[in-house]
């Protein structure tokens, strides 16, 4: 009886899914039907359009050569009445000259027809009528203004709708992924003059294959891309992944989208563990700034352990009596590693999380006139009093800008000086399984200093600050530059590496 009631409710529940999978397939069809009927409207008005458009550039040249038409007609004309009134001219004095000829052969003295004679010869020889050319200076032939749109009429009779333009195909050989830039190639099928531009669209992911439907970011756009490569620059690698697809585009519509294509977006992405945190910092998402209001007084009860080096003044009791309002003590149960928070002289803060395996890259980069700060890495067994570089388990360069400025590198409470010119921001690249912490300069990716050693325990990033701030930049990539040295080290078999 039990089993037979499993089944059925598993039946009634299958038949609801359906039954909401139907409801939700009809709102499809309905939205359907309605995206049909306005993208038809859409595509009647751009059919009127093209027509209007094409009439009118019709009507333009009709107007424009039946104009040269009526002009050469105009100048044919003209210079033929010309002519015209010149002959007629002529003509005119042909005729009295005629008449007075006639009249002198009836003169009967010798010596007056003699005289008239002279005369007549003299106007006869200067008489238009024998200067003028009795031919048209302009032809009456019209037949070079004459058109013939046969071949135009076979190609506008040729017109049909605009195809679609083919899929792009991505050239996954082609994508780079480097330097936190993601530059995606594509190709088409065959050639198309009539595409325009193409269109990009990304999104970043956490699953590798298939798209998610559920909790799925939504795509980021690149619109009008002419060329069939670009280059997604200063991207935040805070996913595993980056899905890629690219559509082709005429002057009308759009085609198909390509095929997604899923490229492997690796970088170390860690916030800052504000439960563990000294109170005298204040700890938001990847900024750590030190507010010397931040926490009550330091206990004189830990005096000795606090008087240490003295190279920070130690805080004295402030005006407040509790624990920050953004830190109370009820949250250093719920600290990501369990452990208390520092104190005394350690103005201290360290990463989220744990590297035990592979190359990892990270930057800081210092406020302005940040007094003094640190950045390097630990492991977790870093006391709460204790400083980074001040214990054999941490490693860390130190820049101090109080009194003068210096540049060093720490570890084992050993600190060596270094003669390079002070940065404001730090990079940091991690070799775990090869042993290598290195320092680097990040605006010129000089490299500043490097521990070879061996790591025997997850490694956690860390970060000191005395009056400033820092900014830590994640999700980063390992730049190609440090890659770059890495291979020249290699290849060149030169050991550049300094212990303390």
């Amino acid at each position: 009886m039990s089993e037979q009631r499993e089944d059925l409710q598993r039946i009634v529940s299958t038949l609801a899914n359906k039954k909401d999978e139907i409801f939700n397939f009809i709102d499809i069809l309905k939205q359907t039907i309605i995206n049909v009927q306005v993208n038809s409207s859409n595509v009647f008005h751009e059919l009127d359009k093209e027509f209007d458009a094409l009439h009118s550039v019709l009507d333009e040249m009709k107007e424009s050569m039946a104009n040269t038409v009526q002009q050469e007609r105009t100048e044919k004309i003209q210079a033929l009445n010309n002519q015209l009134g010149q002959c007629s001219s002529a003509l005119e004095s042909s005729e009295e000259l005629l008449e007075c000829a006639t009249t002198i052969l009836n003169i009967k003295n010798p010596m007056e027809f003699s005289k008239a004679a002279r005369q007549i010869k003299d106007r006869i020889t200067a008489c238009p009528a024998f200067r003028i050319h009795l031919k048209p200076t302009i032809s009456d032939n019209m037949s070079h203004l004459m058109v013939d749109f046969t071949l135009e009429r076979h190609v506008l009779q040729a017109v049909k709708f605009l195809p679609v333009p083919k899929v792009p195909e991505i050239n996954i050989a082609a994508c780079l992924v480097a330097d936190n830039c993601v530059t995606v190639a594509w190709k088409m099928p065959e050639e198309d003059s009539r595409v325009d531009h193409f269109v990009l669209e990304y999104k970043k992911t956490d699953y590798d294959g298939l798209a998610r439907v559920k909790d799925e970011q939504p795509w980021e756009v690149i619109d009008y891309v002419k060329d069939y490569v670009y280059t997604l620059s200063g991207l935040k690698f805070d996913k595993k992944y980056l899905t890629v697809r690219v559509q082709a585009c005429n002057k009308a519509l759009a085609g198909d989208y390509s095929d997604p294509v899923t490229l492997e977006t690796k970088a170390f992405v860690f916030g800052l563990d504000d439960t563990s945190s000294h109170l005298n910092l204040k700890v938001e998402e990847n900024y750590v700034e030190w507010d010397p209001t931040g926490g009550k007084g330091q206990e004189k009860a830990k005096g000795k352990e606090n008087k240490g080096s003295g190279q920070y003044p130690v805080l004295k009791s402030n005006k407040r009596s509790g624990a920050s309002p953004k830190r109370t003590s009820g949250s250093r149960s719920a600290a990501k590693g369990c452990r208390d928070r520092f104190t005394g002289e350690s103005y201290t803060v360290l990463g989220d999380t744990a590297i035990e395996s592979g190359e990892h890259y990270w930057e800081a980069t210092a406020q302005k006139d940040c007094k003094s700060y640190s950045v390097g890495v630990t492991y977790r067994n870093l006391g709460k009093f204790d400083q980074l570089g001040k214990t054999n388990s941490s490693w860390c360069i130190h820049i101090n800008n109080w009194l003068q400025s210096t540049l060093s590198a720490k570890h084992n409470n050993k600190s060596k000086t270094l003669d390079l010119p002070i940065t404001d921001r730090i990079g940091v690249y991690c070799n775990f399984d090869g042993g290598q912490l290195m320092f680097y300069n990040a605006n010129s990716m000089e490299l500043l200093y490097a521990f070879k050693t061996k790591f025997t325990q997850p490694l956690l990033p860390g970060f000191m600050v005395w009056c400033g701030g820092l900014s830590v930049s994640t999700c980063l990539q390992v730049p190609s530059a440090v890659k770059a040295f890495q291979k020249s080290e290699a290849s060149s078999e030169v050991v550049l590496w300094r212990r303390i």
